[in-house]
């Protein structure tokens, strides 16, 4: 007989921290769900890539903004905005993608698609190379109403 199953964060079956930031991990009825929690400061290529040995995070990602703002950005300049209530979808890399924590706000996300290999040595491998973008030093940012739209397959 299958039985219910109640879980929390406050204990969590694994968590992967790094400098400004940790990854909790909760295995549930045939899923890992994560719970990225970073604090203002926090940069995916410089906090957590030199432990995993890439450069951008090559992780497929579907998940939803708790609190804070963080970004999303693509190799081709793109930077997106992640707030609170977004429901985001990241292709997986390469060429991957960048994150950074937007404001004095700690950044707190679910992640339902990844998480199993998010910080960790085990993540698909790295396209190395240089990470300037091609649109010049003045990126095109697009806001998470647009990302929203756009990654649920809506009309704008």
């Amino acid at each position: 007989m299958l039985e219910t199953v109640l879980k929390r964060f406050e204990e969590p079956d694994e968590v992967r921290k790094f400098e400004k930031g940790k990854f909790e991990l909760v295995r549930i009825g045939g899923m890992t769900i994560g719970r990225a929690t970073y604090e203002p400061g926090w940069k995916w290529s410089v906090h957590v890539g030199p432990g995993v040995g890439a450069q951008r995070c090559n992780v497929e990602h579907v998940g939803l903004v708790l609190s804070g703002c963080a970004t999303a950005a693509m190799e081709d300049g793109t930077i997106h905005e992640l707030r609170a209530g977004t429901l985001f979808y990241i292709p997986p890399g390469p060429p991957g993608h960048d994150s950074w924590v937007v404001g004095d706000a700690p950044y707190i996300s679910l992640h339902f698609l990844g998480a199993d290999h998010y910080a960790s040595k085990g993540t698909p491998p790295v396209q190395l190379g240089c990470e300037r973008s091609a649109t010049g030093p003045h990126p095109q940012v697009r806001s998470d109403r647009g990302f929203t739209h756009r990654a649920l397959g809506l009309a704008q």
